[in-house]
């Protein structure tokens, strides 16, 4: 058995590797960034932050091929099947793959998998769209008994007598197999997760199982997948992997890899600039091109494609007293309904500067979005109307908000932003520039929050205002449209609005498969979101990134912006000069 636990020596000797990585040794890897790691546990990786680690800790079944977010790969499998008209898929598994335990990969590792996504499915995972998929509906066995039995779910995840896993829905779903590449779909070590207190899989224990979160729980602690790296250390400021000598794969060129959190954007850059990082979490487009580019050392890669949209929430159903002030509106607070006044919105949606944003955040090369969709997904309608900074229109709608008693009396809105992000900062603070300029009784604080508490608070209404962005799990605008704007999607809990219209269109557009209708529904919710006014959007900015230039493995030809990575790969692909 490969041993999991290193001894001191040998953890001394992967932490001093890493930490020279950026000044010359080949076999590190050194990366810094602002926020913290939220999870390691793939069924409840639904961040991009811990979702960079899982994805090399962990596999899935299959991948995307290249830089293509169409083109499919085989990884764990070797190959699938679709029959019965689309609605049972058959995966034949690789052999002679390992997880980091040292226990084998077997067909019952993918069944339990699975079904264990299906069992634990929450609002703090993203298992609603394969739950979907294989169950027909999205949500866990408490929230909807008749739809998730254990029968249900035995019956929809299972191994064959050949060692095959067959999956079986209840209709045909055009995007099952994107859904699978999603790293939340990982193949987890089944053994290894029930002897240090997961669930064991069975049906006599899997109601105590049922939408638990996973987040700080045992896999969470001790992972065990069958990527190429596995977990070293890992604590409040730092996480440590090293290459996986039982790795089934080619094996990586880069050894150690160290992830940092450094809060000060200043210090991080500095790292780059002397070597002591490879790759660090930048302010965006302005630092690179007046502070990073030409220096020597530091790589450019730029004109990468946005396929993530980025908006302000306003919770229309505050559910944090601590945010609410006097929790009235007497010009010393709001209630927790203040976002729930189409007026209240669409004041705040005019006082946000995109032009001034794209010009000063983005240096020139954004473009405002008119729906939370990348343009580049079908369903995209460039002609839906926007938002931009009119600061006679927000006074107007101001004026009418609350029936003219907000304009009266005034407010404090309590707002939070993610800590050491400079772009989320600065957005923010072009609205309460904007919005307090307006009437002197307006206010705005703005609080600096750990991105992992920032997430927990959101999902659970607890956040005020924030800012916030999704990038795709699988390639369809239904990923997008029904996260932002369906009152069942995963937002919902962090802005608490309905539109049944917008709900009604959503749904349809699941169960079409003309492009062409889908796009016209898609249309219509883009619309409708305008009018409602539910986010602000924000402007894409074309991708930009900066690491040392002594990383190959690392260009726009390799970059795939389904991979968390900031630089679009995996560690294993990367290697030094």
């Amino acid at each position: 058995m490969l041993p999991r636990v290193l001894s001191l020596t040998t953890l001394a000797l992967v932490l001093g590797a890493c930490g020279n990585g950026g000044s010359g040794n080949k076999a590190a890897l050194v990366y810094q960034e602002s926020a913290d790691i939220p999870t390691l546990d793939p069924g409840v990786t639904y961040d991009t932050a811990s979702g960079q680690v899982v994805e090399n800790l962990y596999e899935t079944l299959l991948d995307y091929k290249g830089s293509s977010l169409s083109e499919l790969t085989p990884k764990l499998a070797t190959g699938w099947d679709l029959s019965q008209g689309g609605k049972t898929l058959t995966f034949k598994l690789r052999q002679g793959v390992r997880f980091h335990s040292g226990n084998p990969m077997t067909c019952a590792d993918a069944e339990y998998s699975l079904r264990r996504n299906l069992v634990t499915n929450s609002s703090a995972s993203g298992n609603w769209f394969i739950s979907q998929a294989l169950l027909g509906t999205q949500s866990n066995a408490k929230d909807d008994p008749a739809g998730v039995t254990w029968a249900r779910i035995s019956a929809a995840v299972r191994c064959d007598d050949q060692g095959q896993l067959v999956l079986t829905m209840p209709q045909a779903d055009p995007a099952i197999l994107p859904k699978l590449a999603y790293i939340g779909q990982a193949i987890v070590d089944s053994k290894h997760a029930a002897k240090i207190g997961e669930w064991n899989g069975s049906e006599a224990t899997w109601k105590t199982w049922i939408g638990r979160d996973l987040t700080g729980g045992a896999l969470d602690k001790d992972p065990s997948g069958t990527g190429a790296y596995r977990l070293v250390k890992r604590d409040a400021s730092s996480l440590a992997a090293t290459a996986f000598s039982g790795y089934w794969g080619a094996k990586p060129t880069i050894q150690n890899v160290l992830i940092q959190k450094v809060p000060e954007d200043a210090a991080r850059q500095q790292a780059l600039l002397k070597g002591d990082a490879d790759v660090v979490e930048t302010a965006g487009r302005a630092v690179i091109e007046q502070q990073l580019k030409g220096k020597p050392g530091v790589a450019i890669i730029d004109d990468l494609p946005n396929t993530a949209s980025s908006a302000v929430f306003m919770n229309q159903k505050i559910s944090n007293a601590a945010l609410l002030g006097s929790g009235k509106l007497d010009g010393k607070g709001i209630p927790a309904n203040f976002f729930a006044d189409q007026n209240v919105r669409k004041g705040f949606s005019y006082a946000f500067d995109v032009a001034g944003y794209i010009r000063d955040v983005q240096l020139g090369r954004g473009k405002p979005r008119t729906m939370l969709l990348p343009d580049s997904f079908p369903g995209y309608d460039a002609s839906v109307p926007t938002y931009s900074f009119d600061a006679a229109r927000a006074t107007a709608a101001f004026k009418q908000a609350f029936g003219g008693q907000l304009w009266q009396q005034g407010f404090v809105l309590n707002a939070d932003y993610r800590a050491g992000s400079v772009n989320a900062q600065t957005a923010m603070e072009i609205l309460k520039k904007n919005v307090e300029a307006l009437n002197p009784k307006f206010k705005v604080n703005l609080t600096a929050k750990q991105w992992s508490t920032m997430i927990r608070d959101s999902q659970s209404g607890r956040e005020a205002m924030i800012l916030n962005a999704w990038a795709p799990d699988y390639a369809d605008p239904d990923n997008f449209l029904y996260t932002f704007y369906s009152s069942r999607g995963y937002y919902q809990t962090a802005s608490n609005f309905r539109n049944p219209q917008i709900d009604g269109w959503l749904e349809q557009g699941r169960k079409v498969t003309d492009q062409g209708v889908r796009a016209k529904l898609y249309a219509q919710v883009g619309r409708a979101a305008y009018d409602g006014a539910y986010y602000i959007n924000l402007p894409a900015a074309a991708g930009i990134f900066a690491f040392r230039d002594t990383l190959q493995g690392v260009s726009a030809t390799s970059y795939n912006p389904m991979r968390s990575f900031p630089l679009g790969v995996y560690w294993k692909d990367i290697s030094r000069k």
